[in-house]
């Protein structure tokens, strides 16, 4: 498996050149690195002759991507709502669009804090200076964690404290460096770093943490893409991400 850095972003963005036989590229919500790092090492080891081209980042920065004409193959977002999106301007096969994973939302805290909050509420207390959260305009756990604090109506209150990341590793490599003193964070990134975060509280929401992925419409690689997804559905790749935290969506 062959990584692809937010940074070369770019890259896909200008093109990489036409697709070649035995070649994907999927684009997979920062949140998913760790896990499609072994399942795609796992789908090239049982498909020879197959190279994947992983590409992660917020999935608002990944859909703009591909508007922007990348050569991507498969989209996996973090939330029902990019993917949406993503269907609505046409960019993806609908038909073959498919929930794979679930998650949920956390805020963690540096393991050396001496009075973590145990609720929403507790965010407002003079311990807690700085809280890191993805943009929600670009990051799901983001606007998942917004959609909380505006439920709770503590968004105006906690405002002054919100430091804003590019994506949710982001915000979990803040907190783990004690930058600041909790995060918005998925259930499966805390479980990454168990050494290094401690999960105050699970964050209360009124919607699911759907992970859907899809084909792009205009891939020319659709029957390679669709055999992704296809595994990707499957029980070994559902293994893995359950053993990186999430709950898995097994092909029926």
């Amino acid at each position: 498996m062959r990584g692809i850095s937010l940074a070369m972003g770019v890259a896909l963005v200008l093109g990489m050149g036409s697709a070649r036989a035995g070649e994907l590229t999927v684009s997979a919500a920062a949140s998913l690195v760790d896990a499609f790092g072994e399942i795609t090492t796992a789908y090239e080891r049982e498909h020879p002759g197959t190279t994947v081209h992983l590409n992660t980042a917020a999935s608002g920065v990944l859909l703009q991507q591909i508007r922007n004409g990348a050569p991507v193959d498969v989209f996996a977002s973090a939330d029902a709502f990019t993917m949406d999106e993503a269907a609505k301007a046409g960019l993806i096969d609908p038909a073959q669009r498919h929930v794979f994973a679930r998650n949920t939302l956390v805020v963690v805290v540096p393991p050396a804090a001496s009075a973590p909050p145990k609720n929403m509420q507790d965010l407002t207390g003079a311990t807690v200076k700085r809280i890191a959260i993805g943009n929600p305009q670009t990051v799901p756990a983001g606007r998942y964690a917004k959609s909380a604090l505006d439920a709770a109506t503590l968004w105006t209150a906690l405002s002054p404290k919100l430091i804003t990341t590019q994506n949710v590793r982001q915000a979990l490599d803040y907190v783990a460096r004690g930058e600041v003193d909790a995060g918005f964070v998925y259930g499966s990134d805390a479980s990454t770093l168990k050494q290094r975060v401690r999960t105050a509280f699970r964050v209360p929401l009124t919607q699911p943490i759907d992970y859907p992925i899809a084909p792009v419409a205009r891939s020319a690689n659709a029957a390679e893409a669709s055999a992704f997804i296809t595994y990707v559905r499957a029980s070994a790749a559902q293994a893995i991400l359950r053993r990186y935290g999430f709950s898995g969506v097994e092909t029926p």
